[in-house]
């Protein structure tokens, strides 16, 4: 594990000297993979790794376990709450939209906009302190496209990108994250009673197994499936036409 790790953060400091950046910064959640991220980082960038909490519908107090961890890590954050401003731009929309806003994908937009509030605040922040910006994507996440394009996963670098949810809980543990968190049902907050495994309707185990090459009910593999078919556009580079040559339609 130790020599996993090391592997881990020596590959994030030369991507970050690479590009010339002063450190790192992520968003706290309070959840297990930015809780793991942000242990790397201050494996590699002690003094150069700096953390925000953005709160919607929240408090900054109300982050017990984003708190807890930043304080166990001694890791420096700014806590944001960003409530007025996604409570602003949703107004704005609807107003606008009036009778064309569509209710039944309103949860999905309203979940999807407070993700993309937070990655355009964590790239102010970013920008300002010439800081990368480091994503929380895991393997089971990035495969079944399980994150929201544009937010969550926006990030100049992905250092979970590789580790499947077992081995994410299993380095995690190894660099002392919380009971509270190894222990907490995963789940975007992206609304009251939301889990990863409810909305995504699989397990986390199941993708992982699926993700070795091991057999699992047909009913998951199925679902898995379907979930990389449909969020191939998520991890791909927007695509654009081929140059144009005189005579092309």
């Amino acid at each position: 594990m130790e020599a996993r790790i090391n592997y881990i953060v020596n590959w994030m400091q030369d991507y970050v000297d690479d590009a010339g950046a002063d450190g790192v910064i992520v968003g706290v959640s309070g959840g297990i993979d930015s809780a793991l991220a942000a242990a790397l980082m201050q494996r590699g960038f002690p003094g150069r790794s700096l953390g925000v909490i953005m709160p919607i519908n929240q408090t900054v107090t109300d982050q017990a376990d984003a708190l807890d961890l930043v304080h166990t890590l001694d890791m420096p954050y700014y806590g944001i709450e960003l409530t007025e401003t996604y409570q602003t731009q949703i107004k704005t929309i609807q107003a606008q939209l009036q009778e064309q806003w569509n209710t039944e994908q309103e949860q999905l937009v309203r979940a999807n906009l407070q993700a993309r509030i937070r990655m355009g605040t964590l790239y102010a922040l970013a920008q300002n302190f010439n800081y990368l910006v480091v994503g929380t994507g895991n393997k089971a996440e990035t495969y079944t496209g399980y994150f929201t394009k544009y937010g969550d996963g926006a990030s100049d670098m992905e250092p979970l990108r590789n580790l499947t949810k077992k081995e994410v809980y299993q380095m995690s543990e190894y660099l002392g994250v919380s009971d509270a968190i190894l222990n907490k049902q995963p789940s975007a907050g992206l609304w009251e009673g939301q889990t990863d495994e409810k909305e995504m309707g699989v397990s986390y185990d199941h993708i992982d197994a699926f993700l070795r090459g091991e057999d699992i009910p047909n009913k998951s593999a199925d679902i898995i499936k379907s979930l990389h078919k449909r969020s191939a556009h998520k991890r791909e580079v927007p695509p654009g036409p081929m140059p144009y040559r005189k005579g092309d339609a």
